[in-house]
């Protein structure tokens, strides 16, 4: 019996998750019907040696303050942020990996190349 009220509640909380996907839906009479979303596909991570990455120096919206950003990764976010976590802990300084790019706090432009390219992957330096 708890193991039947965890799963409902588990499958409550999800479908409370996604009542803005379900906007367009008014009402249906059959007491079987059970609405069903597309759910989006992670993107395969591609291996390092086919990873084209692009290193950016950025100091716009930011204070002043100097970031440096990686941009280019094709993979899941969960890889995204090992990557990320991999280049703050090497770099010694804080940062984040989030909406397909990681920010790194300072100019570690070229410490982040030398990283990158000791794991494998193909980067360049671009911008300013």
């Amino acid at each position: 019996m708890e193991a039947r009220w965890q799963n409902d509640k588990q499958t409550n909380r999800n479908s409370m998750s996604d009542w803005k996907q379900r906007l367009g839906m008014v009402y249906s009479t059959n007491p079987d019907f059970e609405y069903t979303t597309q759910e989006p596909e992670q993107a395969e991570t591609l291996p390092p040696s086919q990873q084209n990455l692009r290193v950016w120096l950025d100091r716009k919206q930011r204070g002043g303050k100097q970031v440096t950003l990686v941009k280019g990764f094709v993979g899941s976010d969960d890889d995204l942020a090992e990557l990320g976590r991999m280049l703050k802990s090497r770099c010694g300084v804080g940062g984040s990996a989030k909406d397909g790019e990681i920010i790194i706090q300072g100019d570690h432009r070229d410490r982040v190349i030398e990283l990158l390219e000791a794991a494998g992957y193909r980067c360049k330096k671009a911008g300013s």
